[in-house]
């Protein structure tokens, strides 16, 4: 191919805030990214209804922080302020005011319990529950949309270094598309997945089936899962507390379902979050007419999310309407229809959704961020260590990384 003074592997939120940060200090870097499009685990799809829909990232958490919003702002896309209302769902499905004050204790409770134990070993998170409160099936089921995974298979400790201030915004165009829209006119080659990354020269020399690119230095701005599975391969070998660290990062298994909704709804208004069980681990959460259009999105994660995505698009739709008509009666089952899906855990170039720490290796983040020679540079919401998970904990890590490279540099 040719030679350059930094590659970026990845164009997902990192790489392209990497590479932006770097353009801006005079410094131009060329993109390799496996898949055709930017963006990564952002993307934003239009459905056959005409209405944009994330089938990635979808929130702007930490909205009074997150320089997402700054940029959307910039670009003229519309943000949506309305918050999400996630603590109203009991109310609006009929728990009584003492029921629902018992959960929110419970609640509270569970996270002061992870606030106390971080001084000490790290633990499962599901050694935290309370044995026999009703509403540990709840906190689990959260715990498989916000962290991807249960609670048995999630650090403690992870968990509760994870900081957020609770305010939740959206794009009407789509997160994706902001993605997208951030990343017009950098240098990138798409469809040109890396394939060996051979350090023993002078000159680190990427293979890709295009060819070979030389690089002074190289941010790797993919998820930990691709190296674990040694998706990309290292001449000679990264050393063994990288790869424990990839492995002790696995990516949850969250996924989508977009469903048209026709008929008359007038049990919900816009933006309605209702939960399909309160009893139970396995299932799902959902919008109902997110932004007012008629759809309806279904949101799950964890064993679930890896289940169905591997059962197929009916069988996810199927799930959906079985809990929705529970909640709003048989008469749903024919307004639903599938519009688009996710597929991440099968996706080769993520392997999942977003990160979380196994139980005992919440520190393995920072042992992934770690530069390698003042060369190899680790960028993505894996490497953050308090605001994972998230596109904007992910752009962080990008500048991060490109101002290393520039300290090395110089």
């Amino acid at each position: 191919m040719n030679e350059v003074d930094v590659a970026i592997v990845g164009a997902g939120a990192a790489g392209l805030a990497a590479a932006r940060r770097l353009r801006e200090r005079g410094v131009e870097a060329l993109l390799l990214e496996a898949r055709s499009r930017i963006g990564g685990r952002a993307h934003t799809v239009v459905t056959a209804t005409g209405y944009p829909v994330d089938l990635g990232c979808g929130w702007l958490h930490s909205a009074d922080r997150n320089p997402w919003v700054g940029l959307a702002r910039g670009y003229g896309l519309s943000i949506d302020e309305t918050q999400p209302g996630w603590g109203e769902r009991l109310a609006r499905q009929g728990f009584t005011a003492d029921e629902q004050a018992h959960w929110f204790r419970t609640r509270e409770e569970f996270y002061a319990r992870l606030e106390r134990t971080a001084s000490e070993a790290d633990r499962p998170a599901s050694d935290l529950l309370e044995p026999g409160n009703r509403w540990n099936e709840l906190l689990n089921a959260v715990s498989t949309w916000a962290n991807g995974v249960e609670l048995d298979r999630l650090s403690a400790h992870d968990y509760h270094r994870y900081d957020d201030t609770g305010l939740n915004w959206r794009v009407r165009e789509g997160y994706g598309a902001l993605v997208e829209r951030f990343g017009e006119g950098l240098s990138v080659r798409l469809s040109t997945p890396v394939l060996r990354i051979d350090g023993s020269g002078r000159l680190l020399r990427l293979e890709t089936p295009a060819g070979t690119l030389v690089a002074r230095a190289l941010i790797l701005a993919v998820p930990p899962s691709v190296v674990a599975a040694d998706g990309i391969l290292f001449s000679p070998p990264l050393p063994a507390e990288k790869y424990r660290a990839a492995h002790g990062l696995p990516l949850g298994g969250n996924n989508k379902l977009f469903l048209s909704l026709s008929g008359d709804w007038p049990e919900f208004g816009a933006n309605w979050h209702v939960t399909g069980s309160f009893t139970r681990t396995r299932t799902a959460a959902y919008q109902m007419r997110p932004h007012g259009r008629p759809i309806a999105e279904m949101f799950l994660g964890g064993r679930l999310g890896v289940e169905l995505e591997a059962a197929g698009v009916e069988a996810m739709a199927d799930f959906a309407r079985e809990e929705l008509a529970v909640l709003f009666g048989n008469r749903i089952r024919a307004a639903l229809a599938p519009l688009a899906h996710s597929a991440w855990n099968g996706d080769p170039y993520s392997r999942g959704s977003y990160s979380a720490a196994l139980p005992g290796h919440a520190d393995d983040r920072a042992v992934w961020a770690a530069p390698l020679d003042e060369r190899i540079f680790f960028a993505g919401e894996a490497t953050s260590l308090d605001q994972f998970s998230t596109t904007h904990g992910a752009y962080l890590t990008g500048l991060a990384a490109a101002d290393r490279v520039l300290a090395a540099a110089r």
